[in-house]
């Protein structure tokens, strides 16, 4: 079974199984993810924007002012919930004796870029997995486009949003060809032509600012370029299908690991398949909304819009990407400015 704790997009809409790609050119192992469960399908992760929702600017104009507050108990959310996207209400999560999460509520509305900042070890990954459905909270709810999540990936019953998860890692797949990770999907679920395949996963590949890598393998990329072939492993898609649901990336400190020039590279990737869609296909749509979890300054001056700072299982700050380093909040303060001397001890 392929481990979760390693970085790849999963469409957590479903379930997945991995069994062996039957038109690859070549033969392929893969029986180092230790197969012991049924084959099931994977759908694509990308698609189009729903309809009938408001544009990034009335969503600017709804938080103007409303986030401004340090004070959370005084922190006013828009009154119409039609755009929201996922909703955790008072969640709570533990491992053994260990508490995580301590009732951390927010909402993610479309057309947002969301980072999640905080001292390591306060659940920002934890907090992730349950959005993405890999994890259900001992206390609380999520909601997916209004409708309660009882389970977790396996929640057939809920539509109209597929959330996709990628870890810190590019968790490809080693004995796999870029071409062949990146046409994963693909290759096992789609009725697609290996030709058409191939020209989506050049043209995925030429958006993230690869090309002639097709037939290398992952041991012959640097970091950055294996982050960049997951990222155009996410943005894939069937173009031969009439509707696709929009979709929210959840990105697990996508820039660890990376020097400051190849996080950059990241980073502008990240905002500009959000903006500006996929470039490949008219059919392909925009990201509907992202969450970053990160450490990185230079990830939440470039990559997000607005942060939730998460603080000992809670949310303790939550404001804009201009007003993180303006904050009067101490805890903020210290994070931002790196200080050893303030609330958060190590």
């Amino acid at each position: 079974m392929l481990s979760l704790s390693n970085s790849a997009l999963f469409p957590v809409t479903t379930s997945y199984g991995i069994s062996r790609p039957a038109r690859f050119p070549k033969t392929i192992n893969l029986s180092s993810y230790n197969q012991k469960r049924e084959p099931r399908n994977i759908f694509c992760a990308c698609m189009a924007p729903p309809q009938n929702l408001r544009s990034d600017e009335s969503f600017a104009a709804k938080f103007e002012g409303s986030l401004k507050s340090e004070d959370l108990t005084t922190l006013r959310e828009p009154e119409d919930d039609s755009d929201v996207l996922i909703e955790c209400r008072d969640v709570h999560k533990s491992f053994g004796e260990k508490h995580i999460l301590r009732g951390v509520s927010f909402k993610i509305r479309h057309g947002e870029a969301v980072g999640i900042i905080g001292p390591s070890g306060t659940g920002k990954s934890t907090i992730l997995k349950i959005m993405a459905g890999l994890l259900a909270p001992d206390k609380g709810e999520v909601y997916i486009r209004g409708q309660k999540r009882d389970g977790l990936i396996s929640d057939e019953e809920l539509s109209g949003l597929r959330i996709g998860l990628v870890f810190q890692s590019a968790a490809l797949f080693d004995s796999l060809t870029v071409r062949e990770n990146v046409g994963f999907l693909l290759y096992e679920n789609s009725s697609m032509p290996e030709e058409q395949i191939s020209k989506l996963v050049t043209d995925s590949l030429a958006a993230v600012g690869l090309k002639g890598v097709e037939d290398r393998l992952p041991s012959e990329l640097s970091g950055g370029m294996k982050k960049r072939v997951a990222l155009a492993r996410s943005i894939i898609c069937d173009t031969t299908k009439e509707a696709i649901e929009p979709e929210v990336l959840l990105y697990d400190e996508p820039t660890a690991g990376l020097d400051p020039i190849a996080s950059t590279v990241v980073e502008d990737l990240i905002r500009s398949v959000h903006t500006e869609g996929q470039v490949a296909s008219e059919k392909r749509g925009q990201i509907a909304s992202y969450v970053v979890v990160t450490h990185q300054h230079s990830t939440i001056r470039r990559a997000v819009d607005r942060l939730l700072f998460l603080y000992e299982g809670k949310i303790v700050w939550q404001g804009m990407t201009d007003e993180f380093t303006t904050s009067t909040n101490p805890i903020v303060q210290q994070f931002a400015s790196g200080n050893l001397v303030g609330p958060i001890k190590y």
